[in-house]
């Protein structure tokens, strides 16, 4: 279902930003930035309010 894309999305792309830290540091090799198996229009955007989200707090102010 569409939904289920777009909320797995938005969760990936709010725990990409620990993760890339994670791997930087080289911990966490097994866990991916972002899921190739849910590849579709819905969770890609998921992802990119997933992953925006720490910085629309900044856009606020």
């Amino acid at each position: 279902m569409w939904w289920q894309d777009l909320l797995f999305g938005v969760w990936n792309g709010a725990t990409a930003w620990v993760v890339l830290l994670a791997h930087v540091i080289g911990m966490l090799r097994e866990y991916p930035l972002f899921d190739v198996a849910r590849d579709g229009s819905w969770y890609h955007f998921g992802f990119l309010l997933g992953a925006g989200s720490p910085f629309l707090g900044l856009l606020r102010r």
